[in-house]
């Protein structure tokens, strides 16, 4: 069975940093499409970044350009998000999902399979 699990989530003061972790077991990430999705309460959920492994391309919603990085680590099966100069409204859970496509659009939830259960970012003024 296919399972992905985050961690690092928590609680920070703006312009604070979190580095968010999602381990997988049963698929493998190298040369697939994956990425960080998060929802907020009473919003949709959204795209933030994902990353073609097998290309190498990256993705990233203009909200948090510049400010995050994802990336992975093969050996470890491990997706990794760095969230740097966090802001109030990153607030909300977020999720690691797999098996998505680079194509039409790889921050499109709908396009991927597999999901984690979330951890909560929480940003405060």
């Amino acid at each position: 069975q296919v399972q992905l699990v985050e961690s690092g989530g928590g609680s920070v003061q703006a312009g604070g940093s979190l580095r968010l972790s999602c381990a997988a077991s049963g698929y493998t990430f190298a040369s697939n499409v994956i990425g960080w999705f998060r929802q907020a309460p009473g919003k949709e959920r959204e795209g933030v970044a994902a990353i073609d492994t097998g290309g190498g391309s990256t993705y990233y919603a203009d909200s948090v350009k510049g400010r995050f990085t994802i990336s992975q680590d093969n050996a470890k099966n491990t997706m990794y998000l760095q969230m740097n100069s966090l802001k109030p409204e990153d607030t909300a859970m977020y999720y690691c999902a797999a098996d998505g496509v680079s194509w039409p659009n790889p921050l499109d939830p709908y396009e991927y399979n597999y999901w984690g259960q979330g951890t909560q970012v929480t940003v405060s003024s």
